[in-house]
């Protein structure tokens, strides 16, 4: 008797960003929606905002608030039903400020594994003190030594 071989399959690329984990994932719900099912775009954008905090927090050691929203573009509709996956990646930092770019894609009909990109945005947000005032960012180096 034979055993088969084992074979190296490389993974499929399924539509979402290769090597990337995504800062936010979510499924809307009916609430979310309007009567004929299509998610309410400000939901999107909410979600886009916190998910673009999120490597913001990090990268400020704290406290960040969103102070600009530089380009918010959809690309195709959201249904009830969709899981969404956010990526964030942070495009530039200046002596306050953290500017975010978030990529959304909707995975629909998951037994047939249909990606769609649906919103890309641009944020920025502003590192903030306790007293909600702006604060400098750290420098990286002083964070990696924490």
């Amino acid at each position: 008797m034979t055993t088969p071989q084992a074979t190296s399959v490389p993974p499929q690329h399924n539509g979402l960003p290769v090597g990337k984990m995504p800062e936010l994932r979510v499924m809307p719900a009916p609430a979310d929606a309007n009567v004929y099912g299509d998610v309410f775009g400000g939901w999107i954008m909410a979600q886009v905002d916190i998910a673009g905090s999120l490597p913001a927090t990090r990268r400020a050691n704290g406290r960040v608030a969103t102070i600009a929203v530089n380009s918010f573009v959809f690309k195709n509709p959201v249904f009830v039903g969709d899981l969404l996956s956010f990526y964030a990646d942070i495009v530039k930092v200046g002596n306050t400020s953290i500017t975010v770019n978030v990529e959304v894609y909707a995975e629909r009909n998951r037994l047939q594994a249909d990606i769609v990109k649906v919103t890309e945005a641009t944020l920025t947000y502003v590192a903030t003190g306790p007293d909600r005032k702006p604060r400098p960012v750290p420098p990286i180096e002083s964070l990696l030594h924490k």
